[in-house]
Protein backbone atom coordinates (compact mmCIF):
# COMPACT_ATOMS: atom_id res chain seq x y z
CA UNK A 1 0.00 0.00 0.00
CA UNK A 2 1.49 3.32 -1.06
CA UNK A 3 0.75 5.96 1.55
CA UNK A 4 2.65 8.57 -0.46
CA UNK A 5 0.65 7.79 -3.60
CA UNK A 6 -2.66 8.21 -1.79
CA UNK A 7 -1.82 11.68 -0.42
CA UNK A 8 -3.54 14.48 -2.33
CA UNK A 9 -1.59 17.37 -3.88
CA UNK A 10 -2.97 20.86 -3.32
CA UNK A 11 -2.49 23.05 -6.38
CA UNK A 12 -1.54 26.63 -5.43
CA UNK A 13 -2.96 29.73 -7.11
CA UNK A 14 -1.37 30.46 -10.50
CA UNK A 15 -0.36 26.87 -11.32
CA UNK A 16 -1.85 25.18 -14.41
CA UNK A 17 -1.76 21.40 -14.87
CA UNK A 18 -2.50 19.73 -18.22
CA UNK A 19 -2.58 15.97 -18.85
CA UNK A 20 -2.31 14.85 -22.47
CA UNK A 21 -1.51 11.26 -23.56
CA UNK A 22 0.51 10.37 -20.49
CA UNK A 23 2.41 13.66 -20.41
CA UNK A 24 1.81 15.91 -17.39
CA UNK A 25 2.63 19.59 -18.00
CA UNK A 26 2.81 21.97 -15.03
CA UNK A 27 2.98 25.74 -15.66
CA UNK A 28 3.67 28.34 -13.02
CA UNK A 29 5.18 31.76 -12.48
CA UNK A 30 8.75 30.36 -12.43
CA UNK A 31 8.56 28.09 -15.50
CA UNK A 32 7.09 25.03 -17.19
CA UNK A 33 7.91 21.39 -16.45
CA UNK A 34 6.79 18.19 -18.18
CA UNK A 35 6.87 14.58 -17.01
CA UNK A 36 5.87 11.39 -18.79
CA UNK A 37 3.81 8.90 -16.82
CA UNK A 38 2.17 5.65 -17.81
CA UNK A 39 -1.21 6.21 -19.47
CA UNK A 40 -2.94 3.62 -17.21
CA UNK A 41 -2.60 5.86 -14.15
CA UNK A 42 -5.62 8.08 -13.48
CA UNK A 43 -5.08 11.70 -12.48
CA UNK A 44 -8.12 13.46 -10.98
CA UNK A 45 -8.21 17.23 -10.46
CA UNK A 46 -11.08 18.53 -8.31
CA UNK A 47 -11.21 21.93 -6.55
CA UNK A 48 -7.43 22.59 -6.75
CA UNK A 49 -6.66 19.10 -5.38
CA UNK A 50 -4.88 16.54 -7.55
CA UNK A 51 -4.96 12.81 -6.85
CA UNK A 52 -3.02 10.04 -8.58
CA UNK A 53 -4.86 6.70 -8.72
CA UNK A 54 -3.40 3.40 -9.81
CA UNK A 55 -5.32 1.15 -12.22
CA UNK A 56 -4.73 -2.14 -10.36
CA UNK A 57 -3.11 -3.68 -7.31
CA UNK A 58 -0.29 -5.29 -9.33
CA UNK A 59 3.25 -4.91 -8.05
CA UNK A 60 4.54 -2.62 -10.87
CA UNK A 61 1.55 -0.28 -10.44
CA UNK A 62 2.02 -0.18 -6.67
CA UNK A 63 5.72 0.56 -7.12
CA UNK A 64 5.13 3.51 -9.47
CA UNK A 65 2.13 5.00 -7.67
CA UNK A 66 4.10 6.94 -5.06
CA UNK A 67 6.82 7.80 -7.58
CA UNK A 68 4.46 9.54 -9.99
CA UNK A 69 2.74 11.40 -7.16
CA UNK A 70 6.10 12.62 -5.81
CA UNK A 71 7.29 13.71 -9.26
CA UNK A 72 4.11 15.75 -9.81
CA UNK A 73 4.36 17.23 -6.29
CA UNK A 74 7.98 18.28 -6.96
CA UNK A 75 6.94 19.93 -10.24
CA UNK A 76 4.09 21.85 -8.55
CA UNK A 77 6.36 23.12 -5.75
CA UNK A 78 9.11 23.93 -8.24
CA UNK A 79 7.06 26.14 -10.56
CA UNK A 80 5.35 27.94 -7.66
CA UNK A 81 8.15 28.37 -5.06
CA UNK A 82 11.38 26.96 -6.53
CA UNK A 83 14.22 25.05 -4.87
CA UNK A 84 17.55 26.15 -3.40
CA UNK A 85 20.74 24.26 -2.54
CA UNK A 86 23.82 25.81 -0.94
CA UNK A 87 27.33 24.36 -1.12
CA UNK A 88 30.24 25.25 1.16
CA UNK A 89 33.91 25.14 0.13
CA UNK A 90 36.04 24.04 3.10
CA UNK A 91 39.80 24.32 2.64
CA UNK A 92 42.65 26.80 2.59
CA UNK A 93 42.69 28.77 -0.65
CA UNK A 94 39.38 27.38 -1.95
CA UNK A 95 37.52 30.07 -3.89
CA UNK A 96 34.42 30.42 -6.03
CA UNK A 97 33.35 33.11 -8.50
CA UNK A 98 30.34 33.19 -10.79
CA UNK A 99 30.14 34.91 -14.16
CA UNK A 100 26.65 34.43 -15.60
CA UNK A 101 26.04 30.69 -15.92
CA UNK A 102 29.71 29.81 -15.46
CA UNK A 103 31.21 28.94 -12.10
CA UNK A 104 34.97 29.40 -11.61
CA UNK A 105 36.28 27.17 -8.80
CA UNK A 106 39.71 27.07 -7.20
CA UNK A 107 39.80 23.77 -5.28
CA UNK A 108 43.47 23.19 -4.58
CA UNK A 109 44.36 21.75 -7.98
CA UNK A 110 47.06 23.25 -10.21
CA UNK A 111 44.34 24.87 -12.33
CA UNK A 112 40.94 26.50 -11.87
CA UNK A 113 37.86 24.51 -12.80
CA UNK A 114 35.16 26.12 -14.96
CA UNK A 115 31.69 24.61 -14.60
CA UNK A 116 29.02 25.58 -17.14
CA UNK A 117 25.56 25.28 -15.58
CA UNK A 118 22.25 24.89 -17.45
CA UNK A 119 20.13 28.00 -18.07
CA UNK A 120 17.44 26.77 -15.66
CA UNK A 121 19.88 26.83 -12.72
CA UNK A 122 20.77 30.24 -11.27
CA UNK A 123 24.15 30.43 -9.51
CA UNK A 124 25.54 32.91 -7.01
CA UNK A 125 28.94 32.74 -5.31
CA UNK A 126 29.41 34.39 -1.92
CA UNK A 127 32.83 35.15 -0.46
CA UNK A 128 33.13 36.71 3.01
CA UNK A 129 36.35 37.35 4.86
CA UNK A 130 36.90 34.83 7.66
CA UNK A 131 34.18 32.44 6.39
CA UNK A 132 34.14 29.57 3.93
CA UNK A 133 33.03 30.48 0.38
CA UNK A 134 29.42 29.58 -0.39
CA UNK A 135 27.74 28.68 -3.68
CA UNK A 136 23.96 29.20 -3.85
CA UNK A 137 22.09 27.31 -6.58
CA UNK A 138 18.39 27.86 -7.28
CA UNK A 139 16.00 26.45 -9.87
CA UNK A 140 12.41 25.39 -10.44
CA UNK A 141 13.54 21.91 -11.57
CA UNK A 142 14.44 19.83 -8.49
CA UNK A 143 16.07 17.01 -10.43
CA UNK A 144 18.29 19.29 -12.53
CA UNK A 145 19.27 21.31 -9.44
CA UNK A 146 20.29 18.18 -7.55
CA UNK A 147 22.35 16.94 -10.50
CA UNK A 148 24.16 20.29 -10.82
CA UNK A 149 24.93 20.38 -7.08
CA UNK A 150 26.16 16.77 -7.13
CA UNK A 151 28.43 17.53 -10.11
CA UNK A 152 30.00 20.49 -8.29
CA UNK A 153 30.42 18.41 -5.11
CA UNK A 154 32.06 15.58 -7.06
CA UNK A 155 34.90 17.89 -8.15
CA UNK A 156 36.38 17.71 -4.61
CA UNK A 157 34.43 15.45 -2.26
CA UNK A 158 34.89 16.06 1.47
CA UNK A 159 37.63 13.86 2.84
CA UNK A 160 37.26 12.23 6.28
CA UNK A 161 40.58 13.26 7.88
CA UNK A 162 40.59 17.06 7.69
CA UNK A 163 37.07 17.60 6.31
CA UNK A 164 38.34 19.56 3.29
CA UNK A 165 36.28 19.66 0.11
CA UNK A 166 32.94 20.78 -1.28
CA UNK A 167 29.99 19.91 0.94
CA UNK A 168 26.33 20.80 1.24
CA UNK A 169 25.59 23.43 3.90
CA UNK A 170 24.66 21.54 7.06
CA UNK A 171 26.13 18.23 5.88
CA UNK A 172 27.86 16.25 8.62
CA UNK A 173 31.12 14.61 7.57
CA UNK A 174 32.11 11.48 9.48
CA UNK A 175 35.65 12.16 10.66
CA UNK A 176 38.40 9.56 11.11
CA UNK A 177 41.34 9.66 13.47
CA UNK A 178 44.69 10.03 11.73
CA UNK A 179 47.80 7.96 12.23
CA UNK A 180 49.21 7.78 15.73
CA UNK A 181 52.90 8.45 16.22
CA UNK A 182 55.15 5.37 16.32
CA UNK A 183 57.07 4.66 19.57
Amino acid sequence: MSRIGKAPITIPQGVDININNGVVTVKGKLGTLTQEIETEFIIDINDNVLEVKRPSESKPHKAKHGLYRSLIQNMVIGVSEGYKISLELVGVGYRAASQGQNLDLSLGYSHNILVALPDEVKVEAEMQKGKNPLIHLSSYDKQLLGMAAAKIRSLRKPEPYKGKGVRYVGEQIRRKAGKTAAK
